[in-house]
């Protein structure tokens, strides 16, 4: 009989966590076995010949879905279109960093040619750095611009798409600031807060509060609070029942371009290749999450993170 690896064997082996190993067992990718006096997962050899292929396919940054597809298709065309894609994805990044270091490259030689003991030149550089920090794009060069005229094209097909990740909101009890504009929301409803904030400490469930825009472009702002929180503790301001749901939620970070529609983008582009769709009925709204950690944390970090939640289900069969 064959060797049976236990799944602690199989994990130090190929140096992944049983978690991973889990995951790739749920979409299908590998089998394992139980014998009925057994209660572990057992991996036989051809087990394991798949999953040293699935870490050969991750390694070249092959998605699950993908490997999913080469493995349930017969044939060597799904896995040779699979990465002549990566190739083709791998060629454009390549010509696109190959910009980025000309662009850098001719900054560079405008900084050597700067004389830096004239204030006129250094403030000249100063501003030039700061209209490409800002990606305007028409800087006013000495020389030859076009190259500069293409960082916004070029930092923009740059950006990684987001990771996103499934996330199951249970529904919980809040006080809302009521559909507003923002600077209320932001000015108002915060004030209150920090007026009762001794109380407010007291009756807010863990952390989470979220914020979302309505079509006439005011705001919602809630929190959640304990079980025993009444109308009169929060009045002026409103309780409701959140009601949850399934979200698609993708982290941006304070100081990207446009933090809120890139990540949005990405959120929808990932639905597309995946078993969900965008969850449209009232009350089911794309919201963010601000963490606010403490300064310490924020250093260390070197970034505030916002989290874009976008309301999903499963798609419908037509």
């Amino acid at each position: 009989m064959a060797e049976l690896l236990k799944i602690r064997e199989v994990s130090s082996k190929y140096d992944i966590s049983a978690r991973a190993l889990r995951y790739y067992e749920d979409m299908g990718l590998i089998n394992s076995t139980r014998s009925s006096d057994y209660a572990y997962r057992l991996y036989d050899e051809q087990a394991m010949k798949r999953l040293e292929q699935i870490l050969i396919l991750r390694k070249l940054n092959i998605s699950i879905k993908d490997i999913q597809l080469i493995f349930h298709t017969s044939g060597s065309e799904v896995v040779l279109d699979v990465l002549g894609k990566k190739v083709a994805d791998i060629d454009g990044e390549v010509a696109l960093l190959r910009d980025l270091k000309d662009i850098i490259l001719e900054f560079v030689e405008q900084i050597r040619q700067a004389d830096f003991s004239r204030d006129a030149d250094v403030k000249r550089l100063y501003e030039k750095a700061s209209k490409i920090e800002s990606r305007i794009v028409n800087i006013s060069y000495d020389g030859n611009t076009s190259k500069i005229n293409r960082l916004p094209d070029v930092s923009d097909r740059l950006k990684k798409a987001p990771e996103v990740r499934i996330i199951q909101i249970n529904p919980f009890k809040a006080f809302s600031s009521g559909a507003d504009s923002l600077e209320t929301v932001m000015g108002a409803f915060q004030q209150w807060q920090e007026d009762h904030n001794h109380f407010v400490r007291k009756m807010i469930y863990g952390a989470p509060d979220f914020l979302w825009f309505e079509e006439d472009g005011k705001a919602v702002w809630i929190w959640a609070v304990e079980d025993w929180v009444t109308g009169e503790d929060t009045a002026p301001y409103e309780l409701i029942e959140f009601e949850g749901g399934l979200y698609a939620a993708a982290i941006s970070v304070d100081g990207d371009d446009d933090i809120a529609g890139r990540v949005c983008s990405g959120i929808l582009k990932w639905l597309e290749d995946s078993g969900f769709e965008t969850d449209e009925r009232p009350g089911h709204r794309t919201m963010c999450h601000m963490v606010n950690p403490t300064d310490e944390i924020k250093n260390a970090l070197g970034y505030d993170q916002l989290d874009i939640y976008m309301p999903i289900k499963i798609r419908s069969k037509k």
